[in-house]
């Protein structure tokens, strides 16, 4: 699977990597991924990365792994996903411990916003967003997203479906 590379002014979005693990695990043990299906033991950490890695081999697509450029370090993972039980096509984002609140994650997900559209024909996107989750609702905003409705997510309960601008109006 030929996996691209893209580049924003501060980031670099690669494909992930088992490189990735021990930041992934660490991430998942702690609280900060109560948004995002954790805390989760570093065996179940492992099949989400795996997860993440197939869902490129199964649809084409995936999130990426994103680096700050500057110090290589691996912040995240950001992009178009459409897992399975997923009501459409999704853009998400989980910053790792430590790289909350740098602007990261809006500009990884305008970046893959771009991608999804231009390379991948989308001509809309959702965001999911977990109650309470106040940050990541300030990212789908930033994108200019709007707030469309709630929904019953079976693996993760109350979640707000954020509306991206369609590809026209970017």
């Amino acid at each position: 699977m030929n996996i691209p590379t893209l580049h924003t002014e501060r980031l670099t979005l690669r494909p992930l990597a088992l490189s990735d693990f021990e930041t992934l695990a660490a991430f998942y043990e702690s609280d900060r991924s109560r948004y995002v299906g954790g805390p989760k033991r570093p065996d179940e950490t492992w099949r989400t990365l795996a997860s993440e890695i197939g869902h490129w081999t199964l649809r084409g697509y995936g999130r990426f792994g994103v680096d700050e450029t500057a110090t290589g370090k691996f912040v995240g993972m950001v992009g178009p996903w459409f897992p399975h039980a997923w009501p459409e096509q999704e853009l998400g984002w989980d910053l790792m411990n430590g790289f909350e609140g740098r602007g990261f994650a809006t500009e990884a997900g305008l970046a893959t916003r771009d991608f999804a559209y231009k390379t991948l024909g989308w001509n809309t996107a959702i965001s999911l967003v977990a109650e309470g989750n106040e940050g990541s609702a300030k990212v789908a905003e930033r994108m200019g997203a709007t707030w469309e409705r709630k929904l019953d997510h079976p693996m993760f309960g109350m979640m707000n479906v954020y509306r991206h601008l369609n590809a026209e109006a970017v």
